[in-house]
């Protein structure tokens, strides 16, 4: 029984007319097709995913440390820059940088023009390398401990394009501090663009110094503390354990909760590949249930044979869906080699470009997720496989007589 069946699979792989052999061809490039669409839809959508956080982020870190008393505001209540707990959470795993901040609001104001800014002051220990790489005209400034505060500020294209300041102009502030204006003039060092347009109109970056003595603090006090990880997927596990370190009245937050509607809206952005993906996946086991068919009728004559030679409706279907299983793995490597070699281009050229001011980014950001793919590929192999199984009972109901006499 074994050699007929193996004469049978020769037979069914060899023998296709040109229309099973077109249909076999169309479900291969079906699969392939769906594969590529599936594996470039999680790749560019992680990308984006992961481009905003890096981009938010940047902006607040990954966990912020703030008093409960701050309420959302940019107005809060100071806090001592030396804690107990600083060398406790560098040796949390996951954790890669700390660092001090404050913020304040405020209005610069030109000849004709007035906006509204948070001025956010930074010390020596902030982490420029993110920063650095969003410069897009002149350079960001230092904030050295032995030295005089420096008036050197960093403002974004957008707050610059809409006061029409440029590199090494004057800029007037004005501050309210208990019913009190006051003012300060700075110096435009480097103009930034992240993208991020909402951030961007309202972030002005400055010595932390300035924050102090607008607000009347001495200076080990600060308004709380930035911590960056080494993973943003870990950040509510590295958030619990800082959580613990913390004194009562100070509270540690992720960026998810500081920010929830831009989590909540990158969230959404799940739905639409999800969608994609069944689209893809049940176009193909369609096209595969299709092509199966086929092929069963195409050699209904040869099934009977079979059957009168004593092989079992199970060994047949096998045969077939055997067969099936063969053009959906050569689907799949094709789609996988296309979808693979397309992401890595547009991953190392960026030779899609995008208008930030629309989606945030300027190239098509991809990031290839090696167990997502897999997934992809066992579900797609399950589901095409799961969905062969009905169409291949056809064979049970074929008569070995009649198909025999069939011309």
């Amino acid at each position: 029984m074994k050699f007929e069946l193996f004469v049978a699979r020769r037979m069914l792989s060899k023998e296709k007319s040109a229309f099973s052999g077109a249909f076999v061809r169309i479900a291969i490039i079906s699969v392939a097709l769906g594969m590529v669409m599936m594996i470039l839809s999680d790749s560019i959508l992680s990308g984006f995913q992961m481009a905003i956080r890096d981009k938010i982020a940047g902006f607040s870190g990954h966990i912020r440390i703030s008093p409960f008393s701050d309420n959302e505001s940019w107005e809060t209540e100071p806090v001592a820059k030396y804690q107990d707990f600083y060398s406790s959470i560098l040796e949390i795993p996951g954790v890669k940088h700390i660092q001090v901040y404050a913020t304040k609001a405020g209005i610069i104001k030109t000849d004709d023009q007035i906006e509204g800014v948070v001025l956010k002051g930074v010390d020596s220990d902030f982490d420029w390398q993110w920063f650095d790489q969003q410069i897009i005209a002149g350079s960001s400034f230092r904030v050295v401990d032995t030295a005089e505060k420096t008036n050197n500020i960093l403002v974004s294209s957008i707050t610059a394009k809409r006061l029409n300041i440029s590199l090494g102009d004057d800029v007037r502030m004005y501050f309210v501090n208990n019913e009190i204006a006051r003012g300060r003039k700075f110096v435009v060092s480097g103009i930034y663009d992240t993208g991020l347009g909402e951030f961007d109109k309202m972030y002005v970056l400055c010595d932390i110094r300035h924050i102090q003595k607008l607000n009347n603090w001495k200076d080990n006090q600060v308004a709380g503390f930035e911590i960056i990880t080494n993973d943003f997927g870990s950040i509510d596990k590295v958030n619990q354990a800082v959580y613990e370190f913390v004194p009562f009245d100070l509270n540690a937050r992720t960026i998810r909760e500081i920010y929830p509607q831009m989590f909540d809206w990158l969230a959404l952005q799940d739905t639409n590949v999800i969608v994609i993906m069944v689209l893809m996946v049940l176009v193909a086991g369609i096209t595969m249930i299709s092509t199966l068919l086929i092929l069963i009728l195409e050699r209904t004559r040869m099934i009977g044979v079979f059957k009168a030679l004593g092989a079992s409706n199970k060994s047949i279907r096998t045969i077939f869906i055997l067969n099936a299983v063969k053009i959906v793995g050569k689907g799949l490597l094709w789609g996988n080699l296309i979808a693979l070699s397309l992401a890595l281009i547009q991953n190392y050229t960026g030779i899609i470009t995008l208008p930030q001011e629309s989606y945030y980014v300027s190239t098509v950001p991809i990031h290839i997720n090696v167990l997502h793919i897999l997934l992809i590929n066992l579900g797609t192999a399950v589901v095409c496989f799961s969905m062969l199984l009905v169409p291949s009972y056809i064979i049970s109901r074929i008569d070995p007589v009649k198909s025999i006499r069939m011309d």
